[in-house]
């Protein structure tokens, strides 16, 4: 390894430190509680060695809410787009890999949906990202479930985005609750919410307790 390979894999290392840590205290202590020299001595760093990374405390937790939004949104929607089998088969795989990555990252999670900041960038940034999530299951309960009035669809992901945020935070306080209860229950939950007659012919209806139905699912992201 070169020099300069050598200099990048250090820069790379440190910054993920930096993020790891950032995470944990942010999580444990909130944004206003957290100071840029505490991240930086749990890190091992100095402050200067920190800022060469980020500019201020803002824009490392604005790194972290973006970096963490991406990967969770990438292998949930993978799931239910590419999967193998049904689509109820794949909307359960989908939902294991969103709450797969809500237990890898507890500290990750507190921050981005339970933590305050009183910073108003930050705070335009969660209302972005839900406008986001709330647009992405729309779209995609309009693709799955066509038989649903489209005036109905918003309110729907809607209730599913905030369905999965409120499950992920109690299981947060309830860690010894296996994973397969929470995928069991938003399975549960989504086929309730969107059962509806399904249009003649379609292949991808499903049988409910109330007739047939085709169920959506929410963006990774939620």
């Amino acid at each position: 390894m070169s020099e300069i390979e050598r200099s990048r894999a250090a820069r790379a290392e440190a910054r993920t430190r930096i993020e790891d840590t950032a995470a944990r205290l942010f999580a444990e202590r909130g944004f206003a509680g957290t100071t840029i020299g505490e991240i930086a001595a749990e890190a091992g760093l100095s402050k200067p060695m920190l800022y060469r990374h980020f500019d201020s405390k803002q824009e490392l937790h604005l790194a972290l809410l973006e970096r963490h939004r991406d990967e969770l949104a990438a292998a949930p929607v993978r799931e239910l787009l590419h999967g193998e089998g049904d689509l109820v088969t794949r909307m359960t795989a989908m939902y294991d890999a969103w709450f797969g990555y809500v237990q890898s990252h507890p500290y990750t999670w507190r921050m981005m949906f339970r933590d305050t900041t009183g910073d108003a960038q930050v705070a335009a940034f969660h209302r972005e990202l839900q406008r986001r999530q709330r647009e992405t299951d729309t779209a995609l309960l309009r693709e799955f479930a066509p038989g649903i009035p489209e005036a109905e669809l918003e309110p729907l992901g809607e209730a599913i985005r905030s369905s999965l945020y409120g499950l992920a935070l109690w299981w947060l306080e309830r860690p010894d609750r296996p994973r397969e209860l929470l995928v069991a229950a938003m399975v549960r939950i989504t086929r309730g919410l969107i059962s509806v007659e399904a249009p003649a012919g379609d292949p991808q209806g499903i049988e409910t307790s109330t007739g047939q139905g085709t169920p959506g699912a929410p963006d990774g992201t939620n």
